[in-house]
């Protein structure tokens, strides 16, 4: 189930992006595993169908999903692609601007590997 905070900063469509990616990672959704439509999704978390449209072009264009013209649309098998590549750069770039942020506030590196490994246990549910 996925739920958006209207008070979050975060758009709806972003906060749809995320919690299907952690759904992913916690195994809940696999590989697969079909998806509702975008109006049932709509109707299910009370938003605008172009909204789930939008984060559903942008899971299928990052490659964690795949629609399947009169079937559905499903969780795709984990691939190594460009849009991998692109994000991963979009990444590092958040990494270092975190980092700055971080040796600005002097928050040592040890705790900032804490809060890492603390958020990676988290969202992996290990």
């Amino acid at each position: 189930m996925i739920k958006i905070d209207p008070r979050s900063p975060h758009p709806y469509y972003e906060q749809i992006i995320s919690a299907i990616k952690q759904q992913c990672l916690a195994k809940i959704l696999l590989p697969g595993d079909k998806l509702p439509s975008v109006r049932e999704m709509a109707g299910t978390i009370l938003v605008n169908p172009n909204t789930i449209s939008k984060a559903y072009q942008e899971l299928e264009r990052q490659g964690v999903i795949e629609t399947l013209r009169g079937k559905g649309t499903y969780i795709a098998e984990r691939q190594t692609n460009p849009i991998n590549t692109e994000l991963e750069l979009k990444l590092q770039k958040q990494l270092e601007e975190f980092c700055i942020e971080a040796l600005y506030l002097e928050i040592p590196k040890e705790t900032l590997t804490v809060w890492i490994e603390e958020n990676y246990k988290k969202l992996k549910k290990e």
